[in-house]
C-alpha cells in the first residue's frame, strides 16, 4: 500500500476551513434558534436545521450544537408549559366571571318572575273580587238595559234619516220656490217681453 504522506501546510489550511465552516454553522444555528424564538415557533431539532441550513447529523454529532439546541427545547419547553398555564388561568378566570355573571342574571330574573307572579295573582284576585260583586240579577238588569239602549240607538238613527230625507226635500222645494220667484219677478220687471 502506497500512502501517501499530506504536508503539514495543506492539513492545518483543512483544518482551519472546516473549523471555520463549523463556526459559521454554529452561528447560524444561533440565529435560526433567536429566530424561531421571535416567532414562538416550537424548536426542534428539524426546524433548528431547516432555518439554519445544517444537516440534522451536524446537529446531532456537533457537541456545542447539540447542547444549544436542547437548551433551546428545554427553554422552550417550558416557555409553552408557562404559555398554557397562563392562558389556562384566563380562560378559568374568563370562565370563572361569566358563572358569576350568569348566576347574578338568574337570580335577578327569578325575582323580576317571582314579582310578576305575585302581580298576576293580585290582578286576577281583583278579576274574582269585581265578578263576585255582579249578581245574576244585576247581570240580567244591565243586559236588558243594554238591548234596549242598542233598539233606542236604531230608532234614533231610522228618526235622523228620515228627518235628513225631509230636510233635502225642502231644500229642493225651497231652490224650487225660489226660481219661480225669481222668473216671476224678472216677467213682471219686464212687462213687454
Amino acid at each position: 500500500m502506497n500512502t501517501a504522506a499530506v504536508p503539514a501546510p495543506r492539513t492545518a489550511a483543512a483544518l482551519a476551513a472546516r473549523r471555520q465552516r463549523t463556526e459559521a454553522a454554529l452561528h447560524r444555528v444561533h440565529a435560526a434558534i433567536a429566530r424561531l424564538r421571535r416567532e414562538k415557533a416550537q424548536v426542534s431539532v428539524a426546524a433548528v436545521a431547516r432555518r439554519a441550513d445544517v444537516s440534522r447529523t451536524f446537529l446531532y454529532d456537533n457537541l456545542e450544537a447539540r447542547a444549544t439546541v436542547a437548551t433551546a427545547m428545554a427553554d422552550d419547553g417550558d416557555r409553552r408549559v408557562r404559555t398554557l398555564t397562563e392562558q389556562d388561568n384566563e380562560r378559568e378566570t374568563s370562565w370563572r366571571e361569566r358563572a358569576l355573571n350568569a348566576e347574578e342574571g338568574l337570580k335577578a330574573a327569578q325575582a323580576e318572575i317571582l314579582a310578576q307572579r305575585t302581580r298576576i295573582g293580585e290582578l286576577l284576585g281583583q278579576i274574582s273580587d269585581l265578578e263576585a260583586e255582579w249578581i245574576e240579577e244585576t247581570i240580567q238588569r244591565i243586559s236588558t238595559e243594554n238591548t234596549t239602549l242598542k233598539q233606542r240607538v236604531r230608532q234614533l238613527t231610522a228618526d235622523n234619516r228620515t228627518l235628513d230625507e225631509r230636510l233635502k226635500a225642502a231644500r229642493s222645494n225651497l231652490r224650487f220656490q225660489d226660481r219661480r220667484i225669481a222668473d216671476l219677478e224678472a216677467g213682471l220687471a219686464d212687462p213687454l217681453s
